[in-house]
């Protein structure tokens, strides 16, 4: 009796323990969504853009219906952010926060996806600590507030490999598994390359574990996976030159102006794997949107704790704690490989997606969003370590690490992300263009041509003009065409490129970025107001 009520109160304090990350989790994550960060990413804004085009017209900016990948920029961009999108603008209109909202969901959901995933392979006490670090993790808070399209990848590979451990207990859960791994080829090219061999390597494994038993569905579920990939096989045919391209009134397979296929390379490994090992050791890449500050950063501010707190010289990644945790999981996995058993070992899978991650960092020169694989089985490796560190004594260091988690959760929440005065905000605001959308509103109830300087992004002007794609089609001259990255002169009443001259005859306001002179404009007799970090100068 006493051993039953033991468990029943070990049950329920898990629950309990699931239930409060997981609201945690959400909490920061939905906490001033849509406010923070402020303003819009070109990235995120092109999405949005074409999501709304093809809501009006069916058509993307290019004209092509239905892309499978879009030609944005030029040399393209990936369609499952936009596809995503598409409810959420029909619903709520042309939002910057639903253009946000699948990358928030997807967000959310990862935290009860990676803690199934990791108690199918490991105890709950491992499950709960993977999830705590994923609920507080800088990276994966930032990366869930906004909708950088290849942020989604991360997600869509673990709900495929939740999903494809409960397919190992039961053949149903194969189907959505191939799904979800097919739709993250959607999401990022980069894994292209590497997503089949991941899926190899793991079936090979567990088939020969006699985890992955050969039924009816296993073909299904084959089926479901290539049959998402045959629309990408078809667009890398068609801009290698080996066929014309694909149009239709539902689906396209378009031809880029440029394709970037010389990204991957085999003669840049050195340099690759060093500037990988870089961002991982200092958690950094040097962009704000992808990490809270490099832990090396602290090393450089001599004023105080308060000081190193409010810069995020403890956070990074995923703060400065966890490194050595996830050197000791990694250990733990390998002396489990090698304890002589031959039955099924879960850590391979865990392995196989590491090293998934790190050869892609090989191949390409990444920052931290084209390297994002990588960072679900650190965190992962890291919960690994930590239950086994507070194995070791016995559970009474596990408070202590618990509690100097949650400072630095509370710190980076507190004083660094949600704080106006830290300078975060303050840098994501210049970084993300705030006030742009308010100035262009303010623009547009005037008569004639709107200027704006060479430091605003045509992307954001699209969707924040919300400019009829026909029209931007029909109007639209580019600076250099074709291009990599196209850079417009102009498109229906707007002009870009100013640099700081004399004016335009017969414009009738100007917006200009901090970065560009306004002082020709004053001598002319135009007004100031200001949006934001933007200038809108007015006769």
């Amino acid at each position: 009796m006493a051993g039953q009520r033991t468990k029943r109160i070990s049950t329920h304090g898990d629950r309990w323990a699931f239930w409060l990350i997981l609201l945690l989790g959400l909490a920061v994550r939905l906490w001033r969504f849509g406010a923070l960060p402020a303003g819009f990413n070109q990235d995120e804004a092109f999405a949005g853009y074409e999501a709304w085009s093809l809501l009006r017209s069916g058509t993307d900016s290019a004209g092509y219906a239905w892309p499978v990948y879009l030609t944005a920029w030029g040399s393209g961009m990936n369609a499952l952010e936009t596809y995503l999108t598409l409810p959420f603008l029909a619903l709520f209109g042309r939002q910057v926060w639903a253009v946000r909202l699948p990358q928030l969901i997807v967000g959310c959901l990862s935290l009860p996806a990676l803690y199934g995933t990791v108690r199918r392979c490991a105890d709950r006490g491992t499950a709960h600590w993977a999830m705590l670090l994923l609920a507080i993790c800088p990276w994966h808070i930032l990366l869930s507030r906004w909708a950088l399209e290849s942020n989604l990848v991360p997600g869509l590979l673990l709900f495929g490999t939740y999903f494809f451990l409960r397919g190992l207990e039961d053949s149903r859960y194969l189907i959505p598994s191939a799904l979800l791994y097919g739709l993250a080829l959607y999401a990022y090219a980069t894994i292209w390359p590497i997503l089949p061999f991941v899926l190899l390597a793991q079936g090979l494994y567990c088939y020969r574990r006699g985890r992955l038993k050969p039924d009816r569905r296993l073909p299904g579920a084959l089926l479901l996976l290539f049959l998402p990939a045959l629309p990408l096989l078809l667009f890398l045919a068609v801009n290698l030159g080996w066929m014309e391209e694909i149009r239709t009134p539902f689906l396209s397979i378009p031809k880029l102006l440029v394709l970037r296929s010389g990204e991957i390379s085999l003669r840049h490994i050195p340099e690759n794997l060093e500037n990988l090992f870089a961002i991982l050791w200092t958690q950094s890449d040097g962009l704000p949107w992808n990490s809270a500050g490099s832990v090396q950063g602290a090393e450089r501010i001599r004023e105080g704790l308060g000081d190193i707190l409010r810069f995020g010289g403890l956070y990074g990644l995923f703060y400065i704690l966890t490194p050595p945790f996830v050197l000791l999981g990694l250990l733990r996995c390998l002396l489990r490989l090698w304890d002589g058993e031959r039955d099924f070992k879960p850590a391979v899978l865990l392995l196989i997606w590491l090293l998934a991650g790190l050869v892609l960092g090989a191949l390409v020169h990444v920052n931290i969003n084209r390297v994002n694989i990588l960072f679900l089985p650190l965190l992962i490796l890291a919960a690994v370590g930590l239950r086994w560190f507070g194995s070791l004594f016995h559970g009474r260091l596990t408070p202590l690490l618990l509690a100097a988690y949650l400072f630095l959760f509370g710190s980076f929440c507190g004083l660094y992300y949600f704080r106006a005065d830290s300078g975060y905000q303050t840098q994501m605001r210049y970084a993300f263009g705030d006030g742009l959308d308010r100035a262009l509103e303010a623009a547009m109830e005037q008569e004639g041509t709107v200027v704006l300087d060479g430091h605003i992004y045509y992307s954001t002007v699209l969707f924040y003009s919300g400019t009829p794609v026909e029209d931007f089609r029909a109007t639209v001259a580019y600076e250099r065409y074709p291009a990599a990255y196209l850079s417009p002169t102009s498109f229906t009443r707007f002009r870009f490129g100013y640099g700081g001259g004399v004016p335009e005859e017969g414009s009738c306001c100007y917006i200009l970025s901090p970065w560009t002179d306004g002082s020709a404009l004053k001598a002319a007799g135009f007004r100031a107001e200001e949006f934001g970090i933007y200038t809108l100068w007015t006769r």
